[in-house]
């Protein structure tokens, strides 16, 4: 079995066939797709959705791409809808969270804000956290020490070997996906071939982060064994071990997705 770790299947893109795309999923080995929140107006759609598909799972935050429209009694909606969620097998964790500085119009002190925020959310319900990084591993990381948080997942790790050690040391575990499959991602790839296997989950980010075969196309959750055949290739392992190493690593991440699927 695979698991996409990060699969943003509520997305407009999938609006026409939904439905067809988690089905394609499924017949092609990936049992279980966790879908992340991105604001407190769709936690009810990936819920939902997450309810509606074979092996569907889902978190909840406020991306910081949406930072800029949230308001703080946002948070105090995100805190409701956790206590709610806590019961329900397919509630695995807070995200997507962290920061972005790559995108020049966001307001990094707001971001910051959110972020340690939903940290705080997040400890005190013992969640994990998937954490977007996007030009600030230090600071995600640096957030996750001050506020105590040794579990979940650093979403499409781009960073270098020292940042991803320390990534490790503090519990998470690092989301690799399409990006891997450029030959030209050469650091991607270092990191994906040489880090400890028990670090990797597998994830698509879709429908962005394609591989290289659907180069500005929709991803979508089908795709991860053929991403893993690339990851097992740069690992000079069998795709079974992988599939096999790489869902006890998502079901360690986010130990509530272990308990769904047992």
């Amino acid at each position: 079995m695979w698991i996409d770790t990060h699969c943003h299947l509520d997305a407009g893109e999938f609006d026409a066939d939904r439905a067809a795309v988690a089905a394609d999923a499924s017949r092609a080995g990936v049992g279980r797709i966790v879908i992340p929140g991105v604001d407190r107006a769709n936690i009810a759609t990936v819920r939902a959705l997450a309810h509606r598909i074979d092996g569907g799972a889902y978190a909840f935050g406020i991306h910081p791409l949406f930072t800029s429209a949230a308001h703080e009694d946002d948070l105090r909606g995100l805190r409701e809808e956790v206590e709610a969620s806590l019961d329900d097998p397919l509630f695995v964790g807070i995200g997507e969270i962290g920061l972005d500085y790559f995108v020049p119009r966001l307001d990094n002190a707001r971001q910051r804000f959110f972020y340690d925020e939903q940290l705080k959310i997040a400890r005190r319900y013992d969640l994990p956290v998937i954490c977007h990084v996007r030009k600030s591993q230090d600071k995600v990381l640096k957030g996750l020490r001050v506020h105590g948080i040794h579990g979940g997942i650093a979403h499409a790790f781009n960073g270098s070997f020292q940042q991803a050690e320390a990534f490790i040391a503090q519990g998470m575990h690092l989301g690799f996906g399409g990006n891997l499959t450029f030959e030209r991602a050469r650091q991607i790839r270092r990191l994906a071939a040489e880090l400890p296997l028990e670090a990797i989950v597998l994830e698509t980010d879709a429908p962005d982060i394609a591989p290289a075969w659907r180069y500005k196309g929709r991803n979508s959750p089908d795709q991860v064994p053929a991403i893993a055949k690339v990851l097992a290739d740069l690992r000079g392992i069998g795709e079974d071990a992988l599939a096999i190493g790489t869902t006890a690593n998502a079901h360690a991440a986010l130990p509530r997705l272990a308990r769904a699927t047992s």
